[in-house]
């Protein structure tokens, strides 16, 4: 059953604390990685017959394969499908950067380019669950960026096929090429690049234990969105509240993951007795119970505080992943959030809107680390380059001050470049 906490009563590591299991997953995501980088293809082969079961010749989707795939989904999540990448396009657009030019001096010039990454990798998971959410949401802001490639990679099942689904999202979204590669196997692939499966240079997407440590020891090599942990949401909620409502919203994280992390924060003590009994009600009526149960039994809690802004002060601490404000007017308490992957306005804004319909990115920072990172957006796919430009008396007017600053910091060499533009040739 879920704990009822009063803040202020209780010790703060209880209020604040994640609980997750301690799993060694280092040494054998090196070897993993150690393998692919050194046998490539042959590596790859190896890992899908032994974790996934499946034993393929081509690790490649084939257009054969989509056509057979798209057969198979419905044609009401089709359409589902293509409201969804409208909504996200839409939001994403708005994301896009532009390049800048400044010149206002004489002979001096100074820019920035916003250039897109050639080649973006996106790790789409298979195992208890498919998600073409995922390829919705991690593949359209790489296409709106300008990325010349986007390739996925996600396990296949032991017959070597693809779920439709994800295939049928990939097709709507128009990324480039798919591979029936899962795991740890996967991020190696795409860092390092094998025979079939060229190197990119970025790799985003959620994963298990050993997928997140494999994009930890490729980062360098590659650049990649964020360790990603267990899927979190927080509600803040006054007592006006329905707490069936607030039930099902808590089970919707809870769900996902049995290290999932499900939070409500209140001012009433009635809707906290209320909310722990429609959450006994409900988990029974799941189909994956068993995984709710365990998230709620450890991870949840509901903490109840004086005040709807005490309510706020905990979830600024906490940063969770998603952020319900399920109150009278929502957007009187929007500034004050200041530590939030992303906010769900309002009494009729479930999280699910945002996992795959709304359009802003449902790919966030977790385990608190909304202090400091942001949702994944067009800015994950681009890089900046800088530039400047003087004329020969824009930079005499500037060699000295550059001279004075490069002696001041022991660079003799520095200050020698500078000035010698200025001086007559011998």
């Amino acid at each position: 059953m879920i704990r009822i906490l009063k803040y202020g009563e209780v010790k703060n590591e209880e209020i604040f604390a994640r609980t997750a299991p301690a799993v060694d997953v280092e040494g054998v995501v090196a070897e993993i990685l150690r393998n692919v980088r050194e046998n490539g293809d042959r590596a790859l082969r190896e890992y899908t017959r032994e974790f996934d079961g499946a034993d393929l010749t081509d690790l490649a989707v084939s257009p054969e394969e989509m056509e057979e795939a798209l057969a198979q989904v419905e044609p009401e999540f089709l359409e589902i499908l293509e409201s969804a990448a409208g909504n996200i396009r839409k939001f994403h657009e708005k994301q896009k950067r532009t390049s800048f030019l400044i010149n206002d001096e004489n002979g001096i010039l100074m820019g920035q380019k916003i250039i897109p990454v050639d080649r973006a990798g996106l790790y789409v998971p298979g195992g208890t669950a498919a998600y073409p959410s995922t390829v919705l949401m991690d593949s359209i802001p790489a296409k709106i960026a300008g990325c010349r490639e986007v390739i996925i990679t996600t396990p296949p099942n032991r017959e070597g096929k693809v779920n439709p689904a994800i295939l049928a999202a990939a097709h709507v979204a128009g990324v480039d090429r798919i591979f029936k590669v899962g795991g740890a196997q996967a991020i190696a692939a795409l860092a390092f690049g094998t025979e079939s499966i060229l190197k990119v240079d970025k790799i985003v997407g959620p994963g298990n234990a050993f997928v997140a440590e494999a994009k930890k020891q490729v980062f360098g090599k590659v650049s990649i969105d964020m360790i990603a942990g267990p899927s979190e949401i927080l509600i803040v909620a006054d007592g006006a509240s329905n707490p069936r409502h607030l039930a099902a919203d808590l089970l919707s994280q809870a769900e996902h993951d049995k290290m999932a992390s499900a939070v409500l924060v209140t001012d009433s003590e009635e809707l906290a007795a209320a909310v722990r009994d429609e959450l006994e009600r409900q988990i029974p009526l799941l189909e994956r119970q068993e995984i709710a149960r365990a998230s709620i039994d450890v991870n949840g809690k509901i903490i109840v505080a004086d005040s709807l802004r005490e309510a706020i002060e905990i979830a600024n601490e906490i940063a969770p992943e998603h952020l319900e404000l399920c109150v009278d007017n929502p957007f009187d308490y929007l500034d004050a959030i200041r530590h939030a992957g992303s906010v769900f306005m309002g009494r009729n804004c479930p999280e699910a809107l945002g996992d795959y319909f709304a359009g802003p990115n449902h790919t966030l920072p977790t385990s608190g680390t909304a202090r400091f990172s942001s949702p994944l957006s067009v800015d994950d796919f681009v890089k900046k380059t800088q530039y400047t430009y003087y004329t020969r008396d824009a930079l005499a007017k500037a060699a000295e001050k550059v001279a004075y600053f490069a002696r001041k910091e022991g660079l003799t060499a520095h200050a020698k470049s500078a000035l010698i533009r200025t001086e007559e040739e011998p």
